[in-house]
């Protein structure tokens, strides 16, 4: 990598293979979740996702950039939590209210690339492309809040007693 170009192509691979890996982690998510709001807001951002991962994909194919090659070993990292989680022994308020810190977790680390990859993309001069990265961050932020919400409105409450 010599060049903020070079960087960019790294980090928008990156995002794909996150986008990827969670596309393909979610269902577990929403299998798992006993709350119907939670697993609803689950499906929705499994829905929400995979868009996202097509957006990304178009983007990649604009720029003639092959998705391939990389691998995201912190979205890896992240699943393989998640995964470990559902596996425990816990009431299942306790594990509504884990398994939106395990979905936060997913969505932090969504935020922190895409805002990175959208500042690169605005000094790269691709005005256009960083607006199609906006729209998923805006999409980001906003399944995140949505889980803050759910947690602190009902189930951190439910978890606790």
């Amino acid at each position: 990598m010599k060049t903020l170009t070079d960087l960019f192509e790294h980090q928008l691979k990156d995002l794909y293979s996150a986008e990827d890996q969670i596309v393909n982690a979610f269902p577990k998510m929403v299998e798992n979740a006993t709350d119907t709001k939670l697993k609803e807001a689950f499906e929705s951002h499994l829905s929400e996702t995979k868009n996202q991962k097509d957006r990304l994909k178009s983007i990649l194919d604009t720029l003639n950039i092959k998705p391939s090659g990389e691998k995201c070993k912190a979205m890896e990292g992240i699943i393989k939590e998640a995964e470990h989680f559902i596996k425990e022994d816990a009431a299942d308020d306790v594990k509504d209210a884990g398994l939106i810190a395990q979905a936060q977790r997913v969505e932090h680390y969504e935020i922190t690339g895409y805002g990175t990859v959208i500042r690169y993309a605005k000094e790269l001069g691709h005005d256009d492309i960083a607006s199609k990265l906006q729209k998923t961050l805006d999409e980001e932020y906003g399944a995140d809040n949505k889980l803050t919400d759910m947690a602190e409105d009902r189930l951190n409450r439910k978890a606790k007693s």
